[in-house]
């Protein structure tokens, strides 16, 4: 027992460099960042970022930002970890974001998910309004709101989870003390409307504190009696598959140099932590839906695969891309109810050992074509990006790290698909998938389709489609037409 807690101090340690550290400085938030180049200067004392003495860790997302646990570089995370006195009361006062989706989401020392409280489900102060709510004004000024945490408890089992429950309405969630004193609660913030910073142009939550014999404690002195300064109890896997373990999985006998990638591609939808290991070792059974490991978000289902370089230098998906409402443009009324889903995204990432993003595009940033919203995108080292591959000519690109895994494999890549709070009547959602191997029939056209190519024969195959190329196209049409009649017309 003594063994284990000192483990467990050995890895908060670790992990407390970035976050206790980089709460004690008030450095200014910079312009977000999600690209794929590490940027050396960035490397100095503490990062970047607003935070506050109780959403001390993070912010999580893209670099230059705490970059750990796949995050979605569109989406900003920090973490909370406290212990609530005995006997008390606490309550997190906030103003809904000016975003896609907010929540709050407690975990264990493991990374699982013990509850998710969405926005959508938050009753709004009286008088205030809730932008979350379809037909919702997004621009309300007034949007305020309070929610109780709890010490004890688990999740509402009767919300069913990544599905949209219309009409349910809660303002509680459960956070349990791990190993019976810490409480750990993630706060998400997803998409934040252009020019409003990460934090969707509102100040953090903020905690309320009522101490058993009635007093009242906020900011700082509510901070103290939580002890929010606390190191954070967490297991070895919690973030990341350990690396001696993904090395073992990566190398396995009778595997070629391009494992796990398959040529086709195969998708896997995520179970539990077996399942995910089975990708490596080829068990793939029916595991049990669990929202297991690395601080993944309740309302979300994920789907992934691994490609190979070795493969080509050119990997292109080819897909449908589900209705989402429209909010990054600030757009003024929230509409959940006619969308698939509220949000989608497609994540290029290091491997499982390393578990950074490197660079998402959200649903509202893929260009699609035609009613049925196709789409087009290009994985390429950034050396080997084809010059079609751009918005401005309909074709989408993410780049695979130069690095590959982060570890090991430099020509591997890792991507990752999100599907958050899906219609329960919408049948392709990546919640629909209830067994490994049905992926492909369950979403049929919404799982992308996956082939290696040369940039050569990407240029070839796929050519610019921009306004301005298919005006220069007409133009010298209407040009080699008219040389051609002169010609003809010639004695």
């Amino acid at each position: 027992m003594r063994h284990k807690f000192q483990t467990l101090v050995k890895i908060a340690a670790l992990a407390c460099t970035a976050f206790c550290f980089a709460g004690s400085l008030a450095l200014a938030d910079p312009t977000p960042m999600s690209g794929p180049k590490y940027d050396q200067a960035l490397n100095k004392p503490g990062v970047p970022g607003v935070r506050t003495c109780f959403w001390a860790s993070g912010p999580y997302s893209g670099d230059p930002y705490l970059n750990v646990a796949w995050p979605d570089t569109n989406t900003y995370y920090w973490g909370a970890k406290f212990t609530m006195p005995e006997g008390s009361k606490l309550s997190v006062e906030g103003q809904f974001a000016h975003a896609r989706y907010t929540s709050y989401t407690s975990y264990d020392d493991r990374g699982q998910p013990v509850e998710s409280l969405a926005d959508y489900l938050i009753s709004p102060l009286p008088g205030h309004t809730n932008p979350a709510r379809d037909g919702a004004d997004r621009t309300a000024v007034k949007r305020s709101y309070a929610i109780d945490v709890t010490a004890g408890g688990q999740r509402d089992t009767h919300r069913m989870e990544g599905f949209f429950n219309e009409g349910a309405t809660s303002r509680t969630i459960a956070a349990p003390k791990n190993g019976g004193s810490q409480q750990v609660v993630v706060l998400r913030i997803y998409t934040p409307d252009k020019g409003t910073g990460i934090t969707g142009g509102v100040p953090l939550p903020v905690p309320v504190l009522t101490l058993a014999g009635g007093k009242v404690l906020r900011g700082a002195a509510a901070c103290e009696a939580l002890k929010t300064d606390q190191l954070l109890q967490v297991q070895p896997d919690a973030f990341g598959m350990p690396v001696s373990r993904y090395r073992e999985l990566l190398s396995l006998p009778g595997k070629p140099d391009t494992h796990p990638a398959t040529r086709p591609s195969t998708w896997y939808a995520q179970f539990d932590r077996k399942q995910f290991e089975g990708i490596f070792t080829g068990n793939i059974g029916n595991f049990e839906r669990k929202s297991e490991g690395f601080y993944p978000t309740v309302d979300n289902q994920y789907i992934r695969t691994f490609i190979n370089r070795k493969f080509g230098p050119i990997y292109v998906l080819r897909g449908t891309l589900p209705t989402t409402p429209k909010t990054m443009n600030g757009d003024p009324v929230m509409n959940v109810k006619d969308a698939d889903m509220r949000y989608w995204s497609i994540c290029s990432q290091h491997g499982a050992a390393n578990t950074t993003v490197v660079k998402c595009l959200n649903d509202e940033e893929v260009v699609t074509s035609g009613k049925e919203r196709n789409y087009v995108i290009a994985f390429s080292r950034a050396a080997d990006r084809p010059r079609t591959a751009y918005a401005e000519c309909g074709i989408n690109w993410l780049p695979i790290p130069d690095d590959g895994d982060g570890m090991f494999d430099p020509d591997q890549g890792n991507m990752m698909i999100r599907n958050m709070l899906a219609r329960p009547d919408f049948p392709h959602s990546i919640q629909k998938v209830k067994k490994t191997g049905e992926e492909r029939a369950v979403m049929g056209s919404y799982l992308p389709a996956g082939a290696y190519m040369t940039k050569d024969i990407f240029e070839s195959a796929y050519t610019c489609k921009s306004p301005t190329e298919l005006s220069s196209l007409n133009r010298q049409a209407e040009e080699a037409d008219a040389a051609q009649q002169t010609a003809a017309k010639a004695k």
